[in-house]
């Protein structure tokens, strides 16, 4: 075996031994969670994108809306001084909402590197592909990993100025202590200099938003069950995914969007040769989602250390890209 192919090995050995165990701890925990870190294989891949595509599902359509109206404003607030800088995206995904930024500081000649962050490889490969293809000047290194892993790796790779791209209201994956803990981490990482444009889903009618998270063909249940298929395969489970019922909750007051799959009977589970029972409507927590107020947004945004440089609204004001500076 030669010495990047026995690499290779090591790296998909640790990760997997890495998966399986946050897999257990998280079902041998009460209550029982899961990470929807894990939700991106190539299948949850492919299942987001139909999500996306959803009527219901406004997210991406708001966000958008600011990234295809608003360019030129968003490019003029993190291109200050025509100084070269990094563009780092958090969770990447397919950056279909970057990408009108990107072209845009690609034609205006702005001096820069684009680095998407993602723990999917496969929708990182997808992304450098497609962005080859439509901007063949842009310059762009992908780094496959957990979020600040790779931040810190893109810190050695340039000494340039860093703006930060966090969207999707991926800051909403967390609950509130969560997001203020992972904003003050992202702003010690950060220099005086460096720029953070987060976006934020907005508190508005909750059955608007229990819409988007629990549509009626199915799409959002079955994004939610994959991981339980990926489990399967990777770690040779059991699961009977026709046992497990997604289900959705939504608090309009705390703003707390929550989805959960719930166990349809009393079974047991092999993931390999551990055993874990699920009770008769027991739930496992998957995801939080949370919304935001425009004040919550300023709270969260000085409690981590940043100060609010601007704030932009899609055209219904059901979602805000903040981009913060540090104070």
């Amino acid at each position: 075996m030669n010495s990047s192919l026995r690499s290779e090995n090591q790296i998909e050995t640790t990760t997997s031994y890495k998966f399986q165990k946050e897999i257990l701890d998280d079902l041998k925990s009460n209550p029982k969670k899961l990470s929807s870190k894990y939700f991106y294989d190539s299948k949850g891949d492919s299942l987001f994108q139909k999500i996306m595509a959803l009527e219901d599902y406004y997210l991406t359509k708001c966000e958008l809306d600011i990234f295809k109206n608003q360019t030129a404003e968003i490019a003029n607030l993190i291109n200050t001084e025509s100084k070269p800088f990094d563009l780092i995206e958090l969770g990447a995904g397919d950056a279909m909402k970057s990408t009108f930024l990107l072209e845009h500081l690609v034609r205006k000649g702005a001096n820069f590197t684009y680095m998407p962050i993602d723990i999917s490889a496969n929708i990182l490969s997808v992304l450098k592909t497609n962005l080859n293809n439509a901007i063949p000047e842009l310059n762009i290194i992908c780094l496959e990993g957990e979020y600040f892993e790779m931040i810190e790796k893109a810190m050695t790779i340039s000494s340039n100025r860093k703006v930060i791209l966090f969207l999707g209201s991926n800051i909403g994956n967390m609950e509130i202590a969560d997001a203020e803990q992972f904003c003050s981490k992202l702003k010690r990482k950060l220099n005086q200099e460096d720029n953070v444009l987060i976006g934020f889903d907005l508190k508005k009618h909750p059955k608007t938003i229990l819409r988007a998270y629990d549509d009626p063909t199915g799409v959002t249940a079955q994004f939610n069950l994959n991981l339980l298929v990926r489990i399967n395969h990777e770690l040779g489970a059991n699961f009977n995914i026709n046992q497990f019922e997604h289900y959705q909750t939504y608090d309009p007051i705390n703003g707390a969007c929550k989805s959960y799959l719930i166990s349809l009977i009393d079974q047991k589970v092999l993931i390999g040769e551990h055993q874990i029972h699920f009770a008769e409507n027991e739930p496992i927590f998957m995801e939080i989602s949370q919304k935001f107020s425009p004040a919550d947004i300023l709270k969260l945004a000085h409690r981590s250390g940043f100060d609010s440089l601007s704030e932009l609204y899609d055209s219904k004001k059901w979602f805000m890209d903040a981009i913060w500076q540090i104070k």
